[in-house]
């Protein structure tokens, strides 16, 4: 099965350059850095220590508080961040500086993924959600190195998938060293694959392990005085295509209502940003882009959030926030985030993604669905004209966040005995 597979993916690389090389047209990142995708990272890297892999934007931002606390732990262990994706890439390096280094993940290629390992050489790979890459799996089992799944998921979807090839996903999971899962659920569905228990560990989400720290909450209320000290502000961010055009369709209705109101719109890839500074202009609506660094004036309508890593800092300024991929069939992105600023979080019924974190929140009254610009439009009006309503479903959702913390601290006991002994 590994052979087909290999087989494969070798046939599959001329149709992957030119994907990379049509999407570089909009994102020209995605034409650059490629012989990192096949293991030449020498000199990009510092060997014999940690490698952590978070595949995009939400695995990197979910993976801030562990590399954070393994910084501090372990700080003269190395860190290797990779990533896949140049979105995953820009919110790594913006998250970390250079205190981790950070390199793209080769292609699943034995010869590439050979090469990954004889430079890089790690005590130990942290995997994040669930990455399983048959090559890579391989390769660390016999070169003896620990792997770990954190915050690890498996849909029923998925998990349909995998059990068409249920010898072949058997003989792989029980080569990884550990599985922490987010829930039973999840973990429940690794056991039917085959994972034996001892390999499992049920741990909860690291996704609520954020925290707004003081310096962000300090930077939140500056930019809130400078924008909009006497209006109010709601955010919408990681958009998808479909999305922009029903947020500002709302908007509009809503400064019919509230003239003062100020939107702020982020879409999820950089690609989108110039969609949304056009669809904002055919609207009538005038803006500011964020990366214009100017302070929008008092008849500014939108600012578009046209810059990477700084969506905690941008939910700080908001009243509320409407959590995007989830109006159209995109499964939704993180609610936690502005959860943490104690807002009100509005999303769309597509929540596939974040299926137990959403139906939490939405037990303690600490999420609104919403479906189409009208329902949009209604619950904002709703939450802009009653303060104790919008102050209830913040303080809700932010208590959903605080009960369920703890996954960090369980995940880094179980990686101790794969690491150097600490001098407490």
């Amino acid at each position: 099965m590994t052979t087909i597979y290999t087989a494969l993916l070798y046939l599959l690389q001329p149709f992957i350059w030119l994907r990379l090389w049509l999407r570089g047209r909009k994102a020209p990142a995605y034409r650059k850095r490629w012989a990192e995708r096949y293991g030449f990272c020498a000199g990009k890297v510092k060997p014999d220590g940690i490698l952590l892999h978070s595949v995009s934007v939400g695995e990197t931002l979910a993976a801030i508080p562990l590399v954070r606390a393994l910084r501090h732990r372990y700080p003269d262990l190395p860190i290797v961040v990779t990533t896949m994706t140049p979105t995953g890439s820009e919110r790594a390096s913006s998250a970390f500086g250079k205190d981790v280094h950070h390199v793209y993940l080769p292609y699943d290629l034995p010869g590439a993924m050979n090469r990954f390992f004889d430079t890089v050489r790690p005590r130990l790979v942290i995997i994040m959600e669930t990455e399983l890459w048959p090559n890579m799996i391989t390769q660390l089992h016999a070169r003896k190195i620990p792997l770990v799944i954190a915050n690890a998921r498996l849909s029923e979807r998925s998990a349909r998938g995998y059990q068409k090839i249920g010898k072949f996903m058997k003989r792989l999971l029980q080569r990884i060293t550990l599985i922490a899962a987010q829930n039973k659920e999840d973990g429940e569905r690794f056991i039917a694959l085959g994972v034996k228990r001892s390999q499992l560990k049920v741990t909860g989400s690291l996704k609520f392990d954020i925290s707004v720290t003081p310096e962000l909450a300090a930077r939140a209320i500056t930019l809130r005085r400078q924008w909009a000290p006497h209006r109010p502000v709601w955010i919408a961010t990681s958009t998808h295509e479909g999305e922009e055009s029903i947020i500002l369709d709302a908007h509009r209705k809503l400064l019919e209502r509230f003239p003062g109101l100020l939107l702020i719109l982020v879409p999820r890839h950089p690609e989108r940003f110039e969609t949304a500074r056009v669809l904002t202009q055919k609207n009538g609506l005038s803006y500011t882009l964020r990366s214009s660094g100017e302070i929008p004036s008092g008849s500014t309508q939108v600012v578009i959030g046209d810059t990477m890593g700084e969506l905690m800092l941008l939910y700080g300024i908001a009243d509320l926030a409407f959590v995007g991929g989830s109006l159209v069939e995109r499964g939704g992105h993180n609610p936690l985030e502005p959860a943490a600023h104690a807002i009100p979080v509005l999303m769309g019924p597509h929540t596939f993604n974040f299926k137990d974190i959403c139906a939490r929140l939405q037990q303690a009254d600490g999420l609104i669905t919403v479906t189409d610009a009208d329902s949009l439009n209604k619950e904002i009006d709703t939450l802009l004209t009653d303060e104790d309503y919008r102050l209830y479903y913040g303080r809700h959702a932010v208590d959903v966040l605080h009960q369920n913390q703890g996954a960090l601290g369980r995940l880094l006991l179980l990686l101790e005995p794969h690491l150097p002994q600490r001098n407490h």
